[in-house]
């Protein structure tokens, strides 16, 4: 319902799944659009030239089939996808699934898996099966993605150090080390040289021009350092004969019911990482723009994005955080940037493709170093750690599971611990009252001890708007608080924040508050959070829900009083 009590109808299915190009389009769309998000294109387009090539080495295949997916795949995701600002194309956190998948059944095993994984996301999607992958806890994907972050990391130490192994290089990330330290005595110091050339490169332009491409800017120093010294280094020209100056022609993958069969636990596996790293990019473009991503209709774009990925011979695809990031900070409009990344890499490729042949695998390799360091949310870990030995337990059996066993394995074990730790919290949280009837008895108003003699002004400040929250506040709510949240700063100036009849909430729940007060601030609002009790309050505020984003109040009542005395100090002064 409405502010004035009007039911809203429920949505079509033409308004959950048409995708957000076509609402941006009847917006408006002109001149000033288009070029703020070719700017936007461009800008990300360098960005991914290099990582596209270096994931799909790192996956165990061609560099090409990683641009194949950038291009295909991601025009896809742009054009038909449920959030504004998404950028899709070839994610790390998919390296040690596609390796291991190539390793197994090949890259025809692979493809066909990928295919697979696209029908099963169209499904997903269209079941609106979407909704139900927000309620992971956020301590899951912080150790999720800090597992996946060292895997990567593992797995460019031998490009790094160009190292030649006896035998083939084992996936498993002990038997990595072991073989890695038996090859020690084969590092190559040009290699060395190289990343270590790359990595600093990188950095140093981060710090002295963040605004400056600083991964292309490393492959290029690298590769023209390579060439002009007459490095002794492995490139793309050595080890795959360069890259092809177009895209292939769409094929399907050899299909076979063995091979289906063989295939279905890795599709299976990349379908429900695709559909998590997809909305957790689409979550993140919400958090820097304040606009709200359609999750079903998201999934739906990735699942046809896979599909003709496959077709065209690349890897999977999925909606990637840092390049989504990268296209909302260069300014983007909306999705047509994301298409216009797609057709600059396609430039790229048809225009550049020979010099790809001159790039050292250690530069490539000192990039993915550089991704996989970025990709841990180092201080998220460092909050959960302290927040409490529950969310520590969920954090830190999920981030060994992940390095040490399978990555689905560590989001089912961490979602599993996940819910078992909140329903020990509720059921602590329940509180027996003695002498409580099930028909709460009239009382006279002398009894109520919170009772407060009435003011207009409760009634008549226009601008000061009150929520309550009873009940558990988890990250089951997270989403549907979040969404009520969001519009705190539409009309009013002052938000508070009723959190007497909150018994218990959670680390999900606290990120959530921590971005809404963020956005306040932003705005302009204050922002009261009142009658929490001491272990909420020391939630958030190891959260970051602190000053100055929020102010503590002991009760409603107290911080009307505040904001009442603050707008007579305002008057006084101006008079």
């Amino acid at each position: 319902m409405d502010a004035a009590g009007n039911r809203h109808a429920r949505p079509t299915f033409a308004e959950l799944f048409t995708p957000k190009l076509v609402t941006v389009l009847r917006e408006g769309y002109g001149a000033a659009q288009l070029k703020a998000d070719a700017i936007a294109g461009l800008t990300v387009a360098i960005v991914a030239l290099p990582l596209s090539m270096a994931i799909a080495i790192a996956s165990g295949v061609s560099p090409d089939r990683g641009l194949f997916t950038a291009i295909v795949g991601g025009f896809i995701i742009s054009a038909l996808g449920g959030s504004r600002f998404q950028i899709g194309g070839p994610a790390g956190a998919f390296i040690v699934l596609v390796a291991a998948t190539v390793a197994r059944e090949g890259v025809e095993g692979l493809i066909l898996a990928t295919m697979m994984a696209g029908i099963m996301l169209v499904a997903i999607g269209y079941l609106r099966l979407g909704t139900y992958i927000k309620f992971i806890p956020y301590p899951v994907t912080v150790g999720f993605t800090a597992g996946i972050a060292v895997i990567i990391f593992a797995s460019q130490l031998s490009e790094m150090f160009g190292l030649t192994l006896a035998g083939k290089e084992p996936g498993p990330l002990v038997p990595k080390l072991m073989a890695l330290a038996d090859a020690a005595g084969t590092a190559n110091p040009a290699a060395i040289a190289v990343a270590v050339l790359t990595i600093g490169t990188i950095l140093v332009l981060k710090r002295l021009r963040p605004g400056w491409p600083g991964m292309l800017i490393a492959v290029g120093v690298a590769s023209l350092a390579a060439v002009l010294l007459g490095l002794p280094v492995e490139t793309i020209g050595t080890r795959f004969g360069g890259i092809p100056r177009s895209l292939p022609w769409p094929a399907l993958p050899g299909f076979s019911i063995d091979k289906a069969l063989a295939v279905l636990p890795d599709a299976v596996s990349f379908a429900l990482l695709g559909a998590i790293e997809s909305l957790l990019s689409a979550v993140v473009a919400d958090g820097m723009t304040g606009r709200r991503h359609r999750s079903n209709c998201e999934l739906v774009a990735q699942g046809f994005a896979n599909i003709g990925a496959a077709l065209f011979g690349g890897i999977c695809a999925t909606g990637t955080i840092a390049r989504t990031a990268t296209n909302v900070r260069a300014g983007a409009h909306g999705p047509v940037s994301g298409m216009l990344h797609s057709a600059f890499l396609l430039g790229f490729m048809l225009v550049a493709a020979p010099l790809a042949s001159y790039i050292p695998l250690s530069a490539l390799a000192g990039i993915l170093a550089v991704v996989a360091w970025n990709m841990v949310e180092k201080q998220a870990f460092a909050t959960l750690i302290r927040s409490s030995r529950g969310d520590a337990l969920v954090l830190l059996v999920t981030f060994a599971l992940v390095v040490f066993r399978d990555l689905t394995e560590g989001i089912v074990v961490g979602f599993a611990l996940g819910s078992v730790l909140f329903i020990d919290r509720m059921a602590k949280s329940i509180a027996v009252e003695t002498d409580q009837p099930l028909v709460q008895e009239d009382v006279a108003d002398a009894t109520n001890g919170s009772r407060h003699a009435y003011e207009a002004s409760d009634a008549g400040d226009a601008d000061t708007v009150i929520y309550r929250i009873s009940g558990a506040f988890f990250f089951g709510a997270a989403s549907t608080v979040g969404a009520v949240l969001d519009r705190i700063a539409d009309q009013r100036k002052n938000f508070i924040l009723d959190c007497s009849q909150v018994p218990f909430l959670d680390s999900t729940a606290a990120n959530v508050l921590e971005g809404a007060a963020r956005k306040a601030r932003k705005a302009g609002v204050r922002f009261f959070i009142a009658g929490a009790s001491p272990q909420t309050r020391r939630m958030l505020i190891n959260h970051g829900v602190k000053r100055p984003y929020v102010s503590y109040a002991a009760t409603v009542r107290d911080a009307r009083d505040l904001l009442a005395a603050e707008r007579a100090a305002s008057t006084s002064a101006a008079q």
